[in-house]
């Protein structure tokens, strides 16, 4: 059976940059006008006013100071706090979903470093989190535009769909039912966010990673990563949650309902799915007979700050630095199921052939997917 490789990457960052001040600027405007609205029910005790924000806060909380978004105006509008409809969709009489378009990008960057074209992948896949259209597939739309052959889906595992977008590739060019493949996850999470929550209005940011994989006797090694060995989990949890969808076309009256839009439950998250995390990577590198001193790299998840020194610092023993598990989120924020591979494609140039580092995952359901690589 041949080895499989990543042989390409690519990355495409929003046009609009935010930052923790300007969010907080809008989101305390925002509150004064509540605050104000609201004064007699909150003299009489029915309401509790609402409490401001600051960068401070934010930092300590995420570790985030800036997000890329499609775009930015309208949630920092204090009588608004959503996002107006993104430039890419306006006027345009393909009805080409934004998250497609988003795709293509990163995708023509990975094609690009892979020295390959569309019509050399028979596979596409858009694995995400979140959906801008489910019917037709978004993947098959991104296969015409690209000119690819072969079969397109949609997938979907929450923080955890580009690794198990990656899996699902890898066994399809295992088993002969492809050849090449393109796994894009293209995640548009903006719109999804309940602005006028000051605890979880910074948590997210927009952001494309689109992966080639093919055989490795087929491939050129310059960029390309031997996958050496993949593991997946799950866990059924509500602690993360998204409810909206299908079902709000009947229930009108909760479009704007709160509970609909994206919730966590972070000490939950941090008590239950942490310690899995750390688990799964120790027992995935044991089954391989590797202890953590092989790898040169760690790619994690890019949650939260918090978590991510947590989970590093115990699989690694000490204060993890900036090499060993790099951290993107500062600048990108949480960019769901894309965070771990934007830090693969932005810290991978440095390795030599034969280092080996791990890709990491782990979040929504719960999910974690772990992917051993070596570079060629």
């Amino acid at each position: 059976m041949q080895d499989i490789v990543i042989s390409g990457t690519g990355v495409f960052t929003p046009p609009h940059s935010l930052s923790n001040a300007e969010l907080v600027a809008g989101y305390n405007a925002h509150v004064d006008e509540w605050n104000a609205a609201h004064a007699e029910e909150i003299d009489s005790g029915e309401m509790v006013p609402k409490e401001s924000s600051s960068t401070k806060f934010i930092e300590k909380a995420s570790g985030i100071k800036n997000r890329y978004l499609m775009e930015a105006s309208g949630l920092t509008e204090p009588d608004r706090m959503y996002p107006y409809l993104s430039e890419l969709a306006e006027d345009d009489p393909s009805k080409t979903p934004v998250q497609v378009k988003m795709a293509l990008a990163a995708a023509e960057k990975a094609l690009a470093e892979a020295g390959l074209v569309g019509s050399d992948i028979d596979l596409v896949i858009i694995s995400a989190s979140v959906w801008e259209r489910f019917v037709p597939s978004m993947a098959t739309e991104l296969q015409k535009i690209l000119g690819a052959k072969g079969f397109a889906f949609d997938m979907a595992m929450g923080c955890s769909s580009a690794t198990f977008g990656i899996s699902t590739a890898a066994d399809a060019l295992s088993s002969g039912m492809a050849n090449k493949a393109l796994v894009v996850t293209a995640e548009y999470i903006s719109p999804l966010l309940a602005y006028e929550d000051r605890d979880g209005h910074f948590i997210f940011g927009d952001a494309a990673v689109a992966m080639v994989l093919e055989r490795e006797n087929e491939c050129t090694p310059k960029h390309a990563f031997k996958i050496k060995s993949r593991k997946l989990f799950t866990e059924f949890s509500t602690n993360i949650a998204a409810g909206f969808g299908s079902r709000l076309m009947l229930e009108r009256e909760r479009i704007n309902d709160p509970e609909q839009r994206f919730k966590q439950s972070g000490r939950a998250v941090f008590k239950e799915l942490l310690p899995k995390v750390i688990n799964h990577i120790n027992h995935h590198m044991a089954a391989e007979g590797k202890t953590v001193a092989d790898f040169k790299r760690m790619w994690l998840h890019q949650a939260n700050i918090n978590m991510n020194m947590f989970a590093a610092r115990k699989i690694l023993g000490h204060e993890p630095t900036q090499d060993e598990a790099p951290i993107i989120l500062d600048q990108y924020a949480n960019t769901a199921g894309a965070g771990c591979l934007i830090a693969f494609n932005n810290y991978k140039h440095d390795f030599k052939s034969g280092d080996m580092g791990m890709i990491c995952s782990f979040g929504a359901s719960y999910s974690i997917g772990s992917i051993i690589v070596e570079k060629l």
